[in-house]
């Protein structure tokens, strides 16, 4: 029974162990044979099965690794090698139970294997066996059981995540010489197959098909499973802080979650709609700010699972500010305004889009462009302006400032357009128009003269209404000699286009030449 040269004491006691055993299988009840039957009946029921959950987990990998191939391509690469060597080992022990089977037929009423008449050796014994080593056809046994555990080992590779998958495949398919209960050394077919019964060898080449099964069931759940595992590891969470909007003013109350994201290269969605792209599993937001408010940001990822698509919407908001140019600079004692002419001004909030901010106070109206307004303001001495704008976010927020309201200042009289020492003929100043000017006023205003008076040295004054001289100032001039001052004062202006009249003007003299 052991290889190798052996001593006639040994041969004599390998013998009596083969007339032992063979005296055990002739004498072995017919309840322990229909017990090996019904095992053997349990082992191929559970075959059955495993074979249909493992073709199930195979076919969820394959989906997965078509939708994610960088997560599962390579265990499903492992588990095809792993599935096609079960599946051809399974075969391979199934034709050996074929050849314990060969010629027993099943029973008509039950359809089971007449398993207290499957008491017999010799179908094994013939073919596996040849004196006290192994036939060709048990070499081939022994060498395909080994190379089964080996190929899968290779498949698995190295891998610590599957260890104890590959500790349990090298215990179940470990084919070494085995020690029996009275310590002698027995060669691996011979201490499980010799001169046992056909219904258990039949039974143990089933619990071998089972256990190979059993191996693969593990393995494709590992795969499938430590990909899941490694997928949804926190290692790739990060928490993040999501605020309701990107933007807040003192004061306001800062609203937001904070949840768990999880990115990296590996995630890779079908599509991606939105205002960025995809870079490492991560969708890289890049836009230009729109106008001044509060603006949304939305789109959505698509992913595919189980063939189906899956959107996944995001919506965020932020919220655009005017990008300062310059510094705001105010004199504090210049917040003025004055009657009688329309007052610009540019009316703002800051975070608040223009279509979001009113302003109101008396004579104030909007004006053509982003934030501008005209005021024209009426009696008094004080001009309040109040503005009210809406927040993002749904709340307001109101301001107000007070302008005082001043009369346009008195004009300097000209003769001709010239302001301070005319001088001339007579005769120009006979046809030259009286006149009225605002130096230094930074408004565009008309004015128009509507009365003076006139005097020339050693003559009355002559009242004039209009802007020109009249005959009598012409009679008054003709007296006059050269280098006498003609004065002109009391000049009466009025704003053209109102009934306003300006202050006193000031007098202007014409130097006769």
């Amino acid at each position: 029974m052991a290889g190798g040269k052996l001593t006639p004491r040994q041969k004599m006691i390998n013998l009596m162990y083969l007339v032992f055993i063979a005296m055990l299988a002739l004498n072995m009840s017919k309840e322990v044979l229909s017990a090996f039957g019904l095992f053997n009946e349990k082992f191929e029921k559970s075959n059955v099965a495993a074979v249909q959950t493992n073709e199930a987990i195979l076919q969820t990998l394959a989906q997965k690794a078509s939708e994610d191939p960088k997560n599962f391509q390579g265990p499903k690469q492992i588990a095809d090698k792993v599935t096609n060597l079960t599946k051809a080992f399974y075969s391979y022990i199934g034709e050996l139970k074929a050849g314990i089977t060969e010629g027993v037929e099943v029973d008509e009423e039950t359809g089971k294997l007449p398993y207290e008449a499957m008491d017999k050796a010799d179908a094994i014994d013939y073919t596996w066996f040849k004196g006290d080593g192994y036939t060709e056809k048990g070499n081939e046994v022994l060498a395909t059981i080994n190379k089964y555990r080996e190929d899968v080992k290779a498949a698995v590779g190295t891998d610590k995540k599957y260890k104890a998958i590959v500790d349990d495949l090298n215990s179940k398919f470990n084919t070494d010489d085995v020690k029996n209960k009275e310590g002698i050394t027995v060669p691996y077919l011979d201490y499980h197959y010799r001169g046992f019964p056909g219904i258990a060898s039949l039974t143990k080449l089933s619990a071998m098909q089972s256990d190979a099964k059993s191996i693969e069931s593990s393995l494709l759940n590992a795969l499938i499973g430590n990909t899941y595992q490694s997928t949804a590891s926190y290692s790739n969470y990060q928490a993040i802080v999501v605020l309701d909007k990107n933007a807040y003013f003192q004061g306001e109350t800062v609203t937001g979650k904070v949840v768990l994201g999880r990115y990296d290269a590996n995630t890779t969605p079908t599509k991606f709609v939105g205002p960025g792209k995809i870079e490492n599993g991560q969708a890289v937001i890049s836009l230009t700010a729109g106008a001044v408010g509060e603006q949304n940001i939305n789109g959505q990822f698509v992913f595919v699972e189980d063939g189906k698509e899956i959107p996944l919407k995001f919506e965020g908001k932020y919220v655009v500010v005017p990008q300062p140019k310059e510094a705001t600079i105010s004199a504090d004692k210049m917040n003025v305004v004055y009657r009688g002419v329309v007052n610009p001004m540019t009316i703002s909030f800051a975070g608040v889009s223009d279509t979001d901010v009113t302003a109101s106070g008396p004579g104030l109206s909007r004006a053509s462009g982003t934030g501008k307004y005209n005021m024209s303001p009426g009696q008094g001495t004080e001009a309040v302006i109040n503005v009210t704008a809406k927040l993002p976010g749904g709340k307001t927020a109101s301001s107000k400032k007070v302008f005082r309201i001043k009369g346009i200042p008195a004009p300097v009289g000209t003769i001709g357009g010239e302001m301070y020492g005319a001088k001339g003929q007579k005769s120009r100043l006979a046809v030259s128009q009286i006149g009225a000017k605002l130096p230094d006023f930074d408004f565009d205003v008309n004015l128009t003269v509507t009365g003076f008076t006139f005097k020339a040295p050693g003559q009355a004054a002559v009242i004039v209404n209009g802007n020109r001289v009249n005959s009598q100032c012409e009679a008054a001039m003709a007296r006059a000699s050269r280098g006498d001052a003609v004065t002109i004062t009391d000049i009466k202006v009025r704003l053209e286009g109102s009934d306003i009249m300006l202050p006193r003007t000031a007098p202007i003299v014409y130097e006769i030449q």
